[in-house]
């Protein structure tokens, strides 16, 4: 009876081990038989990698776009306030010159009062 428990033991192990085997390789034939048959799908229909690089352009040119979007708004404002600053500087102009009239008309004030 030993010898037949023993016997049953190992041949229990070794069937588990088979079947344990089985199923390890059974995963590594379908990882490879997927990526296999993934190749060969991509080579006959490369319109779903084209599609991932149409996306891929899609999103770069949405980047592009708001980052000219950002650039845009970005110049109109820096001519705002260059514009705002020739005002400035025109009306400083103008205050000048009406300074110096005033200034000359004081002189000639106080010339003729003399």
């Amino acid at each position: 009876m030993n010898r037949y428990s023993t016997a049953l033991l190992f041949s229990t192990l070794m069937m588990t081990t088979l079947a344990r085997a089985d199923a390890l390789d059974g995963l590594f034939d379908n990882s490879i038989v997927g990526s296999i048959s993934q190749a060969i799908n991509d080579a006959y229909n490369p319109n779903d990698s084209r599609n991932n690089d149409d996306d891929d352009r899609r999103w770069d040119d949405e980047d592009r776009q708001q980052s000219s979007d950002a650039r845009q708004r970005y110049e109109d404002r820096r001519r705002q306030l260059e514009d705002r600053r020739r005002q400035l500087d025109e009306q400083q102009r103008q205050l000048d010159e009406q300074r110096r009239q005033l200034e000359d008309d004081e002189r000639r004030l106080d010339d003729e009062y003399r």
